[in-house]
């Protein structure tokens, strides 16, 4: 067992088996873990929001889908990884509040999850398994050995994609 590497909030991080990595409080932020299945090399991203397109201060790449994702990816190619064999999960995009409003400002989860896919697969990376929606937040690690994604959360059951 390696060392387990904290991602904190707008945050990422890549590491190589056998460390694993981490993210806690997933409400309604994704958090997108992506690996090489061959080098075992993986990292995590803490995605807070959509579109860096849409907000004008935007100078965290790590905050944003559209622009997190290829920053992950860029730092897992330069640790070693494969391009064409990058495999992908996510977990998270909750709806944390109640509200009747179908607003796109209280369907940030929503919307979280939803630019996560859409830039997986215009980037042709497989997505593997998904664990997102739904009212609650998630605490996550993941094992870039295994491509296991364990997700935690407060009254579910401990699961595993």
């Amino acid at each position: 067992m390696g060392e387990i590497i904290k991602v904190g909030m707008a945050d990422l991080n890549v590491c190589a088996a056998p460390d694993a990595i981490t993210t806690l409080g997933l409400g309604s932020c994704i958090g997108i873990a992506i690996r090489d299945p061959i080098t075992k090399i993986g990292g995590l991203a803490h995605i807070m929001l959509p579109d860096s397109k849409q907000i004008k201060n935007n100078s965290n790449l790590y905050k944003f889908a559209d622009t997190g994702i290829d920053e992950l990816i860029r730092l897992l190619l330069l640790k070693g990884a494969s391009r064409q064999r990058l495999v992908a999960k996510i977990a998270g995009g909750a709806q944390m509040f109640a509200f009747q409003n179908k607003s796109d400002l209280v369907r940030v989860g929503e919307r979280n999850a939803e630019a996560c896919v859409e830039i997986l697969k215009r980037l042709n990376i497989p997505l593997l398994a998904q664990d997102t929606g739904l009212n609650y937040g998630r605490t996550v690690v993941f094992y870039p050995e295994t491509g296991d994604y364990k997700i935690k959360a407060v009254g579910k059951e401990e699961t595993v994609i």
